[in-house]
């Protein structure tokens, strides 16, 4: 008897004769390659889901890609001084030179790094605070809630900018110092509203059906209710990046930043000492402020796609999105690809399965 062909190779023994035909083999589920492939699955059908949604996709994926590529590929130093003093763009400098002859298309794609690193950093804090506190004030109550909700209030009233101001004079001109400062005193009200969402939430017929079952506190927090205030969550960590963004850049620009750094808002305040808009020297200061326009607008867009993802009156009369992701959320399914042991419909969640 002869041996069995391999599993993965099928004979087609047509009428004609046909060659055999070759069937690859699918990963296994649990592979790093099935992961990578239903996460990339579930990324793009979010980006594909509107016209919002796609277009703030695309101008924060150019931003962190000139944030992460950009510098190492530029061959001149940002800070360096050189003879050719307020030289206009060319082919030797892009985009012309300030009153100390150092490349400003250097200065421009070194400066990305720091505007865009520090704004997501400072909005990724906001986040961990705002869900901590939110989720655990709202499931549990009582006392805890009580505590929580005391502290959310004070820092509610807080204002960032000013303070921001006084920390930068009083600790440090540094990035790094503002950027804490408008994150602690900004986490405040998604706090709140995660606390809301949490309330409403909790006495709902899936959470008390997996209460049920045994299920323990945290992954109660974590796994059923944290799932359905994705759209709240990515909200506030974009409404937060775009704020981080603008008062780095105001504070940088009224001259609270770190003069030997290099940023967006170093450059504006750099233009305005060296009388650049009296001298013509647009290539000075429109780069650095288009910049700024351009991610706060993409982020801006992201943010009104999720928002029309997540409440169904923003999209009546568009086309609703179709496939899994139409039917439960698209945040929910970047989610499902992190918690593969949690992949429950929605009506599986409300009798308990």
């Amino acid at each position: 008897m002869g041996q069995l062909p391999p599993p993965t190779v099928q004979a087609a023994a047509g009428a004609g004769g046909a060659a055999p035909s070759v069937a690859v083999a699918a990963p296994p589920a649990g592979s790093p390659r099935a992961w990578l492939a239903a996460l990339s699955r579930a990324v793009w059908r979010f980006v594909t889901i509107n016209r919002k949604v796609t277009a703030g996709s695309v101008i924060l994926a150019f931003f962190v890609v000139v944030a992460v590529v950009g510098p190492l590929l530029v061959s001149q130093d940002p800070n360096r001084v050189t003879n050719t003093l307020m030289v206009p763009p060319s082919a030797a400098h892009p985009l012309g030179t300030n009153q100390l002859g150092q490349d400003l298309f250097s200065q421009l794609v070194v400066g990305t790094r720091s505007s865009v690193f520090w704004s997501f950093a400072a909005g990724l804090l906001v986040m961990v605070i705002a869900v901590t506190i939110g989720l655990l004030s709202g499931f549990f109550g009582g006392v805890v809630d009580d505590a929580l909700t005391l502290v959310t209030n004070v820092f509610l009233v807080i204002p960032s900018f000013p303070l921001a101001v006084i920390c930068v004079q009083f600790f440090s001109r540094s990035t790094v110092t503002v950027a804490l400062v408008v994150a602690l005193t900004n986490w405040a009200w998604g706090a709140r509203v995660l606390r809301a969402q949490t309330l409403s939430l909790r006495s709902r017929e899936f959470v008390t059906a997996a209460q049920a079952n045994g299920e323990s506190a945290w992954r109660l927090i974590f796994f059923d209710i944290f799932p359905n205030e994705l759209s709240i969550v990515a909200a506030s960590f974009i409404t937060t990046t775009i704020q981080v963004l603008l008062q780095v850049a105001g504070l940088e620009f009224l001259g609270f930043g770190d003069s030997a750094s290099v940023s967006w808002g170093i450059m504006l305040n750099a233009s305005i000492n060296g009388s650049a808009l009296l001298q013509g020297a647009w290539w000075w200061f429109v780069p650095p402020g288009l910049c700024i326009a351009l991610l706060g607008s993409g982020l801006a867009l992201l943010n009104f796609g999720i928002d029309e993802i997540a409440d169904p009156r923003l999209r009546l009369g568009r086309r609703r999105p179709r496939g899994w992701v139409g039917r439960t959320g698209a945040l929910a399914a970047v989610f499902d690809v992190f918690s593969p042991g949690r992949r429950r419909t929605r009506r599986e969640k409300v009798v308990g399965a």
